[in-house]
């Protein structure tokens, strides 16, 4: 065989996808990118099995599939050629792209907003670290991989597919609905019809939907401080009244909101960044005060499934008899972080209206996604999974802890649950310097300055996740963080 073709495949024997769509994959995009000329022949069967050291068969398979989607054409007595036809409906003008630096000018004259020159988390390549104290990821031991197989087989079956693969245009699965309905909402006390229930992009989306709506340059909107960075950023974007409202053990403070807030927007179950839960005086003085004054409460209930608390405190929304809060929901920071699905719950009036500019954005979302959760709920996946997180997250605290306890350079506020530490390190430590530092040798964690809204925020902490890392490396990592510190005292 020409060793031309040794070029176009790289076979891994350790994935997951099959060696036929492997094979299949690597010469569609040979194929696609004008690597092999319409006037080549492929290897045979024969051959190509031979070189890539895999069954005749599974190449005789890859090569059937590529003549039935019209990629290849056999050709009698001769072999496979690369099917001129497939090229017809490409474009036959080209016009070189303009440099990657080249600005029109129209950017700079139409743009109204700049959301990139937000203060934001940075990005973590965590996954090649050998020490992931990263926040928002989960350790490949938590995910079940055998419940995501058998629910995704579930809703690929041909009825269900009938079912999903259509235009919803703005309905949502009522299958998942009623999942939310029965199993989820009621762990918060939370009782709703379908018609107070929003499918979402995960809990951001629903903020930025409810910001959409609410939100414009007279609102004035308080939020925690320090607090979520993204939620923010998003609502400076709407208007300049957001006003930073300081957090302490019990969570925002409510006395220091003052009665002209349009909106409030809180995390009571594990305040972002600090993880602190709100009491329950606090969270019925932050209603008593929302009623009087006529404020809306977006209650965003990060977390609430990971608590170590045998009776974990209501949700605001399941305390407010007045219909002022708006409860946000989401299944992607908890137990799914890619799958970006959330939901909010709030008065039929306002979903109504949700729903309407949700379909001008994206119009309703995956189909086949919102019905694998739902069957990932009705066969006891969900409530199974958070046992599982709920203890393992238990122990890994107990060690983070007993570790901070024993280390007079650090502090943080009690938490009760979550999956992070909130913790203040010395003064004259740059906590963004002393990221950098571990992150050279493979620690990963997230310096805390961007949670707070200032333009001069406390450089000195760190937001340390332990939802993916693994457990019996927890001490080790610590120990390298604590001597990284001590190095930077010195």
């Amino acid at each position: 065989m020409n060793e031309m073709w040794n070029q176009f495949f790289s076979l891994n024997y350790n994935k997951p996808r099959t060696l036929q769509i492997q094979i299949r994959q690597q010469l569609i995009d040979a194929i696609t990118t004008g690597l092999i000329a319409t006037s080549e022949m492929l290897p045979s069967s024969r051959a190509l099995s031979k070189e890539l050291n895999v069954a005749r068969n599974t190449v005789i398979a890859a090569y059937k599939e590529l003549e039935y989607d019209s990629y290849i054409v056999a050709k009698n007595r001769r072999g496979y050629f690369v099917n001129k036809k497939f090229f017809e409906s490409y474009s036959s003008d080209y016009q070189k792209s303009p440099k990657d630096d080249d600005s029109p000018q129209w950017v700079d004259r139409l743009l109204t907003t700049k959301p990139s020159s937000k203060t934001n988390i940075s990005k973590e390549d965590w996954q090649h670290s050998k020490y992931p104290f990263i926040v928002g990821q989960l350790d490949h031991s938590l995910i079940p991989f055998n419940e995501w197989r058998e629910v995704t087989r579930l809703s690929s079956t041909v009825p269900e597919i009938k079912k999903w693969n259509i235009d919803h245009v703005d309905y949502d699965d009522q299958s998942l609905i009623k999942q939310i309905q029965s199993k989820v909402l009621p762990k918060r006390g939370i009782w709703a019809n379908q018609n107070q229930i929003l499918i979402t992009s995960g809990s951001q989306n629903a903020i930025y939907i409810i910001s959409s709506l609410l939100v414009n340059k007279e609102t004035s909107v308080g939020i925690e401080n320090p607090g979520y960075p993204d939620v923010r950023n998003l609502l400076s974007i709407k208007t300049d009244k957001v006003i930073p409202i300081p957090v302490d053990e019990e969570g925002i403070i409510v006395d220091k909101i003052e009665s002209h807030y349009d909106l409030i927007y809180t995390t009571p179950s594990h305040q972002y960044p600090t993880g602190v839960t709100m009491s329950m005086n606090r969270r019925l003085h932050l209603l008593d005060k929302a009623f009087k004054n006529d404020t809306v409460i977006i209650e965003d209930d990060y977390e609430a499934e990971i608590n170590f608390l045998k009776k974990t405190n209501p949700s605001l929304k399941s305390l407010d008899k007045n219909n002022n809060v708006i409860y946000v929901g989401s299944f992607t920071k908890a137990f799914a972080p890619g799958l970006r699905l959330g939901y909010m719950v709030a008065p039929e009036q306002f979903i109504k209206e949700a729903r309407a500019i949700r379909r001008l954005m994206i119009r309703h979302l995956p189909a086949n996604n919102q019905r694998s959760v739902a069957f990932f709920i009705g066969l006891g996946h969900y409530h199974k999974m958070f046992t599982k997180i709920q203890k393992t997250n238990k122990e890994r605290w107990h060690i983070i802890n007993h570790r901070i306890e024993q280390e007079p350079l650090l502090s943080c506020t009690p938490t009760f649950g979550g999956s992070t530490f909130w913790i203040k390190i010395p003064e004259k430590i740059n906590a963004r310097q002393l990221c950098k530092n571990l992150n050279k040798v493979g620690v990963v964690l997230r310096c805390g300055d961007a949670s707070f809204a200032s333009s001069k925020p406390q450089e000195n902490y760190i937001h340390l996740g332990y939802s993916a890392i693994e457990t019996n490396k927890i001490n080790s990592g610590f120990d390298i963080i604590i001597s990284q510190i001590k190095k930077m005292i010195d």
